[in-house]
Protein backbone atom coordinates (compact mmCIF):
# COMPACT_ATOMS: atom_id res chain seq x y z
CA UNK A 1 0.00 0.00 0.00
CA UNK A 2 1.33 3.44 -0.98
CA UNK A 3 2.09 5.69 1.99
CA UNK A 4 0.07 8.89 2.17
CA UNK A 5 3.26 10.83 2.94
CA UNK A 6 6.81 9.63 2.43
CA UNK A 7 10.10 11.41 2.98
CA UNK A 8 13.19 9.86 1.41
CA UNK A 9 16.80 10.79 2.27
CA UNK A 10 15.81 14.29 3.41
CA UNK A 11 18.64 16.76 4.01
CA UNK A 12 17.96 20.23 5.42
CA UNK A 13 20.92 22.47 6.09
CA UNK A 14 21.50 26.06 7.17
CA UNK A 15 24.56 28.26 6.78
CA UNK A 16 25.89 29.17 10.24
CA UNK A 17 28.86 31.13 8.90
CA UNK A 18 30.97 31.32 5.77
CA UNK A 19 31.44 27.81 4.37
CA UNK A 20 30.05 26.24 7.56
CA UNK A 21 26.73 24.43 7.34
CA UNK A 22 24.52 22.86 9.96
CA UNK A 23 22.80 19.71 8.75
CA UNK A 24 19.61 20.09 10.74
CA UNK A 25 18.22 17.01 9.01
CA UNK A 26 20.68 14.48 7.67
CA UNK A 27 19.22 11.73 5.51
CA UNK A 28 15.84 11.23 7.22
CA UNK A 29 13.31 8.68 5.94
CA UNK A 30 9.69 8.57 7.10
CA UNK A 31 6.36 7.31 5.86
CA UNK A 32 2.86 7.90 7.23
CA UNK A 33 -0.22 5.92 6.25
CA UNK A 34 -3.57 7.59 5.67
CA UNK A 35 -5.35 8.29 8.97
CA UNK A 36 -2.25 7.57 11.08
CA UNK A 37 -0.54 9.68 13.74
CA UNK A 38 3.24 9.55 13.54
CA UNK A 39 5.08 11.37 16.31
CA UNK A 40 8.58 12.75 15.88
CA UNK A 41 10.28 13.11 19.25
CA UNK A 42 13.67 14.32 20.45
CA UNK A 43 15.48 17.06 22.34
CA UNK A 44 15.41 20.69 21.26
CA UNK A 45 17.89 21.14 18.43
CA UNK A 46 17.60 17.58 17.10
CA UNK A 47 16.10 18.71 13.77
CA UNK A 48 12.51 17.57 14.20
CA UNK A 49 10.94 21.00 13.55
CA UNK A 50 13.20 21.53 10.54
CA UNK A 51 11.96 18.24 9.12
CA UNK A 52 8.33 19.25 9.66
CA UNK A 53 8.85 22.67 8.09
CA UNK A 54 10.64 21.12 5.11
CA UNK A 55 7.67 18.81 4.49
CA UNK A 56 5.29 21.77 4.38
CA UNK A 57 7.66 23.92 2.32
CA UNK A 58 8.83 26.33 5.04
CA UNK A 59 12.46 25.15 5.21
CA UNK A 60 14.91 24.60 2.34
CA UNK A 61 15.35 21.02 1.15
CA UNK A 62 18.97 20.51 0.13
CA UNK A 63 18.43 16.89 -0.92
CA UNK A 64 15.77 14.21 -0.76
CA UNK A 65 12.27 13.57 -2.01
CA UNK A 66 8.82 14.32 -0.57
CA UNK A 67 5.87 12.35 -1.91
CA UNK A 68 2.17 12.82 -1.22
CA UNK A 69 -0.02 9.90 -2.28
CA UNK A 70 2.96 8.71 -4.31
CA UNK A 71 3.32 12.00 -6.22
CA UNK A 72 6.62 13.86 -5.85
CA UNK A 73 6.19 17.37 -4.48
CA UNK A 74 8.45 20.38 -4.98
CA UNK A 75 6.89 23.22 -3.03
CA UNK A 76 8.79 25.98 -4.82
CA UNK A 77 7.59 24.86 -8.24
CA UNK A 78 4.62 26.51 -9.97
CA UNK A 79 3.83 23.13 -11.50
CA UNK A 80 2.92 21.62 -8.13
CA UNK A 81 -0.76 20.73 -8.08
CA UNK A 82 -2.68 23.44 -6.13
CA UNK A 83 -4.71 20.71 -4.43
CA UNK A 84 -1.49 19.20 -3.13
CA UNK A 85 -0.52 22.58 -1.69
CA UNK A 86 -3.75 22.55 0.31
CA UNK A 87 -3.27 18.95 1.41
CA UNK A 88 -0.63 19.76 4.03
CA UNK A 89 -1.07 22.40 6.73
CA UNK A 90 0.85 23.27 9.88
CA UNK A 91 -0.11 24.17 13.44
CA UNK A 92 2.73 26.08 15.11
CA UNK A 93 4.12 26.06 18.64
CA UNK A 94 3.45 29.78 19.09
CA UNK A 95 0.25 30.70 17.24
CA UNK A 96 0.57 34.32 18.35
CA UNK A 97 3.76 34.69 16.30
CA UNK A 98 2.04 33.22 13.24
CA UNK A 99 -0.95 35.61 13.37
CA UNK A 100 -1.19 39.13 12.02
CA UNK A 101 -1.90 41.12 15.23
CA UNK A 102 -4.01 43.61 13.23
CA UNK A 103 -6.37 40.96 11.90
CA UNK A 104 -9.32 39.61 13.86
CA UNK A 105 -10.00 35.91 14.24
CA UNK A 106 -12.65 36.09 11.52
CA UNK A 107 -10.29 37.89 9.14
CA UNK A 108 -7.48 35.42 9.85
CA UNK A 109 -9.58 32.40 8.91
CA UNK A 110 -11.25 34.17 5.99
CA UNK A 111 -7.83 35.00 4.52
CA UNK A 112 -7.04 31.28 4.23
CA UNK A 113 -10.34 30.69 2.43
CA UNK A 114 -9.64 33.55 0.02
CA UNK A 115 -6.06 32.55 -0.82
CA UNK A 116 -7.03 28.98 -1.68
CA UNK A 117 -10.52 29.81 -3.04
CA UNK A 118 -12.07 27.01 -1.01
CA UNK A 119 -15.64 28.34 -0.99
CA UNK A 120 -17.60 30.95 -2.94
CA UNK A 121 -17.70 34.51 -1.49
CA UNK A 122 -21.30 34.19 -0.30
CA UNK A 123 -20.43 31.12 1.79
CA UNK A 124 -17.31 32.45 3.53
CA UNK A 125 -19.04 33.80 6.64
CA UNK A 126 -20.88 30.54 7.22
CA UNK A 127 -17.72 28.51 6.69
CA UNK A 128 -15.76 30.60 9.22
CA UNK A 129 -18.49 30.13 11.86
CA UNK A 130 -18.53 26.42 11.14
CA UNK A 131 -14.76 26.17 11.61
CA UNK A 132 -14.87 28.04 14.92
CA UNK A 133 -17.62 25.75 16.16
CA UNK A 134 -15.59 22.69 15.14
CA UNK A 135 -12.68 23.80 17.35
CA UNK A 136 -14.94 24.70 20.27
CA UNK A 137 -15.13 28.50 20.01
CA UNK A 138 -18.43 30.47 19.84
CA UNK A 139 -19.08 33.15 17.21
CA UNK A 140 -18.29 36.00 19.61
CA UNK A 141 -14.59 35.27 19.01
CA UNK A 142 -14.90 36.33 15.36
CA UNK A 143 -14.13 39.94 16.28
CA UNK A 144 -11.41 39.18 18.82
CA UNK A 145 -7.79 39.99 18.07
CA UNK A 146 -4.85 37.71 18.96
CA UNK A 147 -3.86 39.69 22.06
CA UNK A 148 -7.36 39.18 23.48
CA UNK A 149 -7.10 35.39 23.39
CA UNK A 150 -5.59 32.92 25.84
CA UNK A 151 -2.92 30.51 24.69
CA UNK A 152 -5.40 27.66 24.28
CA UNK A 153 -7.85 29.88 22.38
CA UNK A 154 -5.09 31.01 20.01
CA UNK A 155 -4.16 27.41 19.34
CA UNK A 156 -7.79 26.58 18.57
CA UNK A 157 -7.86 29.45 16.07
CA UNK A 158 -4.61 28.16 14.57
CA UNK A 159 -6.20 24.74 14.12
CA UNK A 160 -9.32 26.31 12.58
CA UNK A 161 -7.14 28.22 10.11
CA UNK A 162 -5.33 25.01 9.17
CA UNK A 163 -8.67 23.22 8.67
CA UNK A 164 -10.02 26.04 6.49
CA UNK A 165 -8.39 24.70 3.33
CA UNK A 166 -9.60 21.13 3.96
CA UNK A 167 -6.17 19.49 4.40
CA UNK A 168 -5.52 15.77 4.62
CA UNK A 169 -2.31 16.05 6.65
CA UNK A 170 -1.69 18.40 9.57
CA UNK A 171 1.80 18.86 11.00
CA UNK A 172 1.63 19.85 14.67
CA UNK A 173 4.95 21.43 15.60
CA UNK A 174 5.14 21.46 19.41
CA UNK A 175 1.48 22.47 19.27
CA UNK A 176 0.84 22.00 23.01
CA UNK A 177 4.26 22.60 24.56
CA UNK A 178 3.54 26.22 25.54
CA UNK A 179 0.17 25.42 27.15
CA UNK A 180 -0.83 24.56 30.71
CA UNK A 181 -1.26 20.84 31.33
CA UNK A 182 -5.06 21.04 31.56
CA UNK A 183 -5.23 23.02 28.31
CA UNK A 184 -2.80 20.59 26.67
CA UNK A 185 -5.26 17.79 27.34
CA UNK A 186 -8.10 19.78 25.80
CA UNK A 187 -6.14 20.49 22.61
CA UNK A 188 -4.92 16.88 22.34
CA UNK A 189 -8.50 15.64 22.71
CA UNK A 190 -9.61 18.12 20.07
CA UNK A 191 -6.94 16.93 17.62
CA UNK A 192 -7.94 13.31 18.19
CA UNK A 193 -11.61 14.12 17.60
CA UNK A 194 -10.80 16.05 14.42
CA UNK A 195 -8.66 13.18 13.22
CA UNK A 196 -11.53 10.74 13.66
CA UNK A 197 -14.27 13.04 12.31
CA UNK A 198 -12.36 14.32 9.26
CA UNK A 199 -10.10 11.36 8.51
CA UNK A 200 -6.96 13.44 9.06
CA UNK A 201 -3.38 12.22 9.05
CA UNK A 202 -1.13 13.79 11.70
CA UNK A 203 2.60 14.35 12.06
CA UNK A 204 2.98 15.27 15.72
CA UNK A 205 6.32 16.88 16.63
CA UNK A 206 7.20 17.10 20.32
CA UNK A 207 9.98 16.90 22.88
CA UNK A 208 7.47 15.65 25.48
CA UNK A 209 7.73 11.86 25.55
CA UNK A 210 4.79 11.56 27.94
CA UNK A 211 2.46 13.37 25.54
CA UNK A 212 3.75 11.42 22.55
CA UNK A 213 2.92 8.09 24.15
CA UNK A 214 -0.77 8.94 24.35
CA UNK A 215 -1.33 10.41 20.88
CA UNK A 216 0.74 8.22 18.54
CA UNK A 217 0.24 5.20 16.34
CA UNK A 218 3.95 5.22 15.46
CA UNK A 219 6.92 7.07 16.94
CA UNK A 220 10.20 8.13 15.34
CA UNK A 221 13.02 9.17 17.68
CA UNK A 222 15.37 11.82 16.28
CA UNK A 223 18.85 12.83 17.44
CA UNK A 224 21.23 15.30 15.82
CA UNK A 225 19.47 15.25 12.46
CA UNK A 226 19.02 11.47 12.18
CA UNK A 227 16.22 9.03 12.97
CA UNK A 228 17.54 6.68 15.66
CA UNK A 229 14.55 4.41 16.23
CA UNK A 230 11.10 3.93 14.72
CA UNK A 231 8.33 1.58 15.85
CA UNK A 232 4.66 1.52 16.74
CA UNK A 233 3.96 3.39 19.96
CA UNK A 234 3.28 0.37 22.16
CA UNK A 235 6.44 -1.43 21.04
CA UNK A 236 8.67 1.59 21.40
CA UNK A 237 7.56 2.43 24.93
CA UNK A 238 7.49 -1.13 26.25
CA UNK A 239 10.62 -2.35 24.49
CA UNK A 240 12.89 0.63 23.60
CA UNK A 241 16.09 -0.54 21.94
CA UNK A 242 18.23 2.52 21.30
CA UNK A 243 20.03 3.92 24.39
CA UNK A 244 18.83 7.41 23.45
CA UNK A 245 15.20 6.28 23.35
CA UNK A 246 15.67 4.59 26.72
CA UNK A 247 17.12 7.78 28.19
CA UNK A 248 14.27 9.93 26.82
CA UNK A 249 11.66 7.63 28.33
CA UNK A 250 13.50 7.65 31.66
CA UNK A 251 13.44 11.46 31.65
CA UNK A 252 9.65 11.49 32.09
CA UNK A 253 8.81 12.27 35.75
CA UNK A 254 6.98 9.35 37.38
CA UNK A 255 5.54 8.57 40.79
CA UNK A 256 6.59 5.40 42.57
CA UNK A 257 9.56 3.21 41.71
CA UNK A 258 12.40 4.74 39.66
CA UNK A 259 12.89 3.46 36.11
CA UNK A 260 15.71 0.96 35.49
CA UNK A 261 16.52 2.72 32.22
CA UNK A 262 19.58 5.02 32.04
CA UNK A 263 19.12 8.77 32.40
CA UNK A 264 20.11 11.18 29.66
CA UNK A 265 23.36 12.98 30.45
CA UNK A 266 25.58 15.55 28.77
CA UNK A 267 24.82 18.13 26.11
CA UNK A 268 23.87 17.84 22.46
CA UNK A 269 27.08 17.99 20.34
CA UNK A 270 27.70 20.83 17.88
CA UNK A 271 25.38 20.15 14.89
CA UNK A 272 27.87 21.94 12.61
CA UNK A 273 30.49 19.37 13.57
CA UNK A 274 28.68 16.14 14.53
CA UNK A 275 30.68 13.24 15.98
CA UNK A 276 32.05 10.61 13.64
CA UNK A 277 30.34 7.26 13.80
CA UNK A 278 27.38 7.02 16.16
CA UNK A 279 26.20 10.55 16.96
CA UNK A 280 24.98 9.54 20.39
CA UNK A 281 28.20 7.79 21.44
CA UNK A 282 29.56 10.73 23.47
CA UNK A 283 26.52 10.53 25.79
CA UNK A 284 25.89 6.78 25.73
CA UNK A 285 26.81 4.66 28.75
CA UNK A 286 27.04 1.61 26.48
CA UNK A 287 29.49 3.18 24.02
CA UNK A 288 32.48 1.05 23.06
CA UNK A 289 35.21 1.73 20.55
CA UNK A 290 34.22 -1.10 18.24
CA UNK A 291 31.08 -0.35 16.27
CA UNK A 292 30.37 3.05 17.82
CA UNK A 293 33.14 4.67 15.75
CA UNK A 294 31.43 3.53 12.55
CA UNK A 295 28.33 5.31 11.27
CA UNK A 296 25.34 3.01 11.60
CA UNK A 297 22.30 2.55 9.37
CA UNK A 298 18.77 1.79 10.48
CA UNK A 299 18.22 -1.96 10.79
CA UNK A 300 15.22 -4.12 11.59
CA UNK A 301 15.38 -5.68 15.04
CA UNK A 302 11.90 -7.16 14.58
CA UNK A 303 9.01 -6.52 12.15
CA UNK A 304 8.21 -2.79 11.88
CA UNK A 305 10.85 -1.86 14.47
CA UNK A 306 14.05 -0.27 13.19
CA UNK A 307 17.02 0.99 15.21
CA UNK A 308 20.29 2.77 14.43
CA UNK A 309 22.58 1.14 17.00
CA UNK A 310 25.59 -1.16 16.62
CA UNK A 311 24.91 -2.88 19.96
CA UNK A 312 21.28 -3.59 19.11
CA UNK A 313 22.05 -4.84 15.62
CA UNK A 314 24.66 -7.21 17.05
CA UNK A 315 22.12 -8.61 19.50
CA UNK A 316 19.56 -9.12 16.73
CA UNK A 317 21.89 -11.23 14.59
Amino acid sequence: MTAFLSVEDMVVRYASSKNVFIRAVDGANLSIAKGETLSLVGESGCGKSSLGKAIVGLAPVHAGVIRLRGEEVTWGSKETNPKLRRSVQMVFQDPYASFNPRMSVGQTITEALQVHQVVSPDKKAGRVSELLDRVGLPDRFLNYFPHQLSGGQRQRVGIARALAVEPELIICDEAVSALDVSVQAQILNLLEKLKQDLGLTLLFISHDVGVVRHVSDKVAVMYLGQIQELADSETLFTNPQHPYTQALINSVPTLGQPSPLPALKGELPDPANPPKGCRFASRCQFAVQEGCTTEQTLRNVCPNHIVRCWKTSQNSN
